[in-house]
């Protein structure tokens, strides 16, 4: 929690249910989403110094966060770092929060904390996907599971998260968002505070950097 030295993920538990009689100022559309209106009303609550209220968003949010910057900080401890700095600077700037998504103001500022370690240290990613050095999410071996496929896959992950660490961390970062996790040009410009043209430059320039790096391994990727 944020009364601690170091940011402890706030335990498993329920999302918050909030009731307040004085809505934080914002247009109907927005209070008519009720993931928005608790959003904004714990951000309200926090501003006046409620450490509980922000714990709540850490409740909400950390899984979220961890999640997206897994992917572009492999490295669990380091991604674990950058998702703790997010919610510190976030607490920090709570007065600068202007509205609109909460959700989305956590995310920026997680994905600027990653960017920004990746920069600092210069670490190359050993596993894109870390959860798969865990096997318990393997589904049970059947009859029609194939032992070729499977190495395949592995090995195809392997490869990628190779290359994807070898490229730019600007480039690395836009194909993440765009191509794992999903996010529109736009969001992404939101989210890395740059344009929408760089946005979709860096995608290609990434994406003609992986071509280069995954050449000779094309099979692996076909079929």
């Amino acid at each position: 929690m944020l009364d601690s030295a170091r940011l402890t993920p706030a335990l498993r538990r329920s999302r918050p249910t909030v009731d307040d009689p004085r809505p934080p100022a914002v247009d109907a559309a927005v209070l008519e989403d009720p993931i928005q209106r608790r959003d904004l009303i714990l951000v309200d609550r926090a501003r006046t110094g409620d450490l509980d209220a922000f714990n709540d968003l850490v409740s909400c949010y950390q899984d979220h966060l961890w999640s997206l910057v897994v992917r572009m900080v492999p490295d669990p401890d380091q991604a674990a770092d950058a998702v703790q700095e997010a919610f510190f600077s976030a607490f920090r700037n709570l007065s600068a929060f202007r509205g609109g998504s909460v959700r989305s103001w956590l995310s920026r500022i997680c994905v600027n904390a990653a960017m920004d370690a990746q920069r600092a240290k210069k670490r190359r990613p050993v596993q894109l996907y870390p959860e798969l050095d865990d096997e318990s999410w393997q589904p049970p071996t059947g009859p029609d599971v194939d032992p070729e496929r499977l190495v395949m896959g592995r090995e195809r992950t392997r490869v990628l998260g190779d290359a994807l660490g070898r490229i730019t961390t600007d480039q690395r970062t836009a194909i993440v968002l765009f191509d794992i996790e999903g996010y529109d040009y736009a969001e992404i410009a939101d989210l890395t505070g740059v344009s929408l043209g760089t946005v979709k430059s860096r995608i290609h320039r990434g994406r003609l950097a992986l071509r280069g790096l995954l050449e000779g391994r094309m099979e692996l990727f076909r079929g």
